[in-house]
């Protein structure tokens, strides 16, 4: 690679990498052992290109000298490509941090390899917290602290969240023969990853925290510093307990073999996403004091597909605390997906703290830790702790009253060619999200020219139609509605102006009662839905804009009698019960 064209492009991967980045969906629908090792672009190659002489910036701060500045010498990894022995780097290089390096490797990679794999690197804001919180579970005392046991990161891409760990015990042991310390490391920091290059960045960075340590060590007998990081699958058994598992896995829909299905059954319902089989798969590795400690998307709290997930966490490794990542905090320029840092302890607590992290950390509340299958119950304002305390409390729910929730059938883009502006004898009227806005059933004329269906399926009538009253409620509202709980009756009336059927949308909620004597009407529940104190409820189940029909069947309720006098109640009235229901006793 020419000269300049190494230099322009880890330009391009720093800048890259010290913008503000989005925490987006990532992962793969592929097979768990499609996990092959990353494409590396000319970028991500000039950055590793780079690193020998970042490396020797790095030893000749820390005062070595000699073949100790040569990294070939002084770690025992072998690069996976071939580097140049005198890359053209400028002085300011050698200021880089080991954070920097590792995220400038991670940017330069391409955004399909980062998606397919799951590779982004981890701000060091969040390593920090990360670690903090791990710190807080271990009960270790402030100031730095020798680790009490083997922290290992199942996924460690460039070593962003070991770095904390490894730079604390380097400090706590200062006082201890620095060749001890550096021979006692492979025992008590551990990283795995399927990716080579990233691997070998990981260990270059975690040896650069090594360097002051090194130095103190006698010349006669220094020995290279030692590989703290491994290519290989981060679910394998290692057979060695950890006492920390920390990690930023992977995410998203996975095909697994029969023999993967069988190992995971006790935490799969549905389809398998990459994390939650870290989650499960880092839980079953901790000692008997150990702590999970997790950068993940927060749909493992609500969701369907991971409650015998939530079930497993609840009886194996409670959560003793979460951290919710405020888009807002500066650290991503968008969070696709609800974000949170979270602690799991093998210990039996009692209570889950939970806070928020922004531009500063703010406490919300601690609650009940909770452990069943059911959604959790988790405030993410402190004034919504209250109504979480009620709603976790109770054993009710819209499912266990006969009401059953499904998604709206129609996906637009694959019946586009069904879709009309006028109405004719084989055609439904069409729903959509829209047509719920303000939480009463109208007709938005921006969807009008798709405003009916031609049922040219056999399957259309059973499928498609819905010609029975319902509550019709949106599945994803918009981040600057007030509302997360947006409904709207259709009831005989509306259908009759319809034609008598409906075809709805994916983007909407259908809500029904399957019992003979429902606790509530259909007039009632629509009330009901439409009151503050359950959209609350609804925000500590679900901190995105999405809603599912599972989340939605399962919304806390209290007991029927409390829930029959609702039918008769409207307006201020039914507000000033339904938040007296959701307050705890004694408040």
């Amino acid at each position: 690679m020419p000269d300049l064209l190494v230099v322009a492009a880890l330009s391009e991967a720093l800048e890259n990498a010290s913008a503000a980045r989005p925490l987006g969906s990532r992962g793969s629908r592929g097979a768990v052992a499609d996990s092959d090792p990353a494409e590396l672009t000319p970028t991500a190659t000039a950055v590793l290109a780079a690193i020998p002489a970042w490396w020797r910036a790095q030893a000749t701060a820390a005062g070595l000298t000699g073949s100790w500045l040569e990294i070939e010498t002084a770690l025992q990894a072998v690069p996976p490509v071939d580097v140049p022995s005198d890359p053209p780097l400028g002085d300011s290089w050698g200021a880089l941090t080991p954070e920097q390096v590792g995220a400038a490797y991670v940017e330069a990679l391409s955004s399909a390899t980062r998606a397919r794999h799951g590779r982004h690197y981890t701000p060091p804001e969040l390593a920090s917290h990360l670690w903090g919180l791990a710190r807080t579970s271990l009960g270790l005392p402030p100031g730095k602290q020798v680790l009490p046991g083997l922290v290992r990161d199942p996924a460690c891409g460039a070593g962003a969240l070991l770095l904390p760990v490894l730079r604390e015990h380097l400090h706590a042991s200062y006082d201890v023969d620095p060749a001890l310390t550096l021979a006692g490391l492979p025992n008590l920091v551990q990283g795995v990853d399927t990716d080579p290059a990233a691997v070998w960045v990981a260990n270059v960075v975690l040896a650069a925290e090594m360097l002051p340590t090194l130095a103190r060590v006698p010349q006669k007998v220094r020995r290279p510093l030692p590989v703290l990081a491994q290519v290989g699958d981060g679910l394998a058994d290692s057979g060695h307990k950890a006492r920390v598992v920390v990690m930023n896995p992977p995410y998203g829909r996975v095909r697994l073999s029969s023999a993967e299905r069988d190992r995971y059954a006790h935490v799969l319902y549905g389809h398998a996403n990459m994390y939650s089989l870290f989650m499960a798969s880092a839980v079953a590795s901790l000692d008997s004091e150990g702590v999970l400690a997790a950068l993940v998307p927060t749909s493992f709290t609500s969701g369907r597909y991971f409650s015998k997930l939530r079930t497993y966490l609840g009886r194996e490794a409670g959560m003793s605390a979460v951290t919710f990542v405020e888009d807002r905090s500066g650290v991503f320029t968008s969070v696709l997906q609800e974000t949170c840092l979270a602690t799991f302890e093998r210990r039996r607590r009692k209570k889950t703290r939970i806070s928020s992290l922004g531009s500063t950390q703010t406490s919300i509340a601690s609650v009940k830790t909770q452990r069943t299958g059911e959604p959790w119950v988790l405030p993410r304002r402190s004034d919504d702790a209250p109504v979480a305390a009620a709603a976790s409390a109770m054993t009710e729910s819209f499912a266990s009253f006969g009401w059953h929730a499904s998604t709206g059938p129609l996906v637009w883009n694959r019946r586009s060619a069904d879709l009309y502006p006028t109405w004719g004898p084989s055609r439904s009227h069409v729903i959509w999200a829209a047509d719920l806005d303000g939480g009463v059933l109208h007709r938005d004329p921006a969807r009008d020219s798709m405003r009916y269906m031609a049922l040219t399926a056999a399957s259309d009538p059973k499928v498609m139609v819905l010609d029975r009253p319902a509550i019709l409620v949106q599945r994803t509202t918009a981040p600057e509605q007030s509302r997360r709980l947006v409904a709207a009756l259709l009831d005989n009336d509306a259908l009759k102006a319809r034609h008598g059927r409906v075809t709805v949308e994916n983007h909407v909620n259908v809500l029904r009662p399957t019992a003979a004597d429902p606790v509530l009407t259909n007039e009632a529940m629509t009330r009901l839905l439409a009151t503050k104190a359950l959209d609350r409820v609804v925000r500590c189940i679900s901190g995105s804009v999405a809603l599912s029909a599972y989340e939605l069947e399962s919304i806390p309720l209290p007991d029927p009698d409390v829930v029959r006098k609702w039918n008769d109640l409207e307006g201020g009235a039914l507000e000033a019960a339904v938040a007296a229901a959701y307050r705890p006793e004694g408040m």
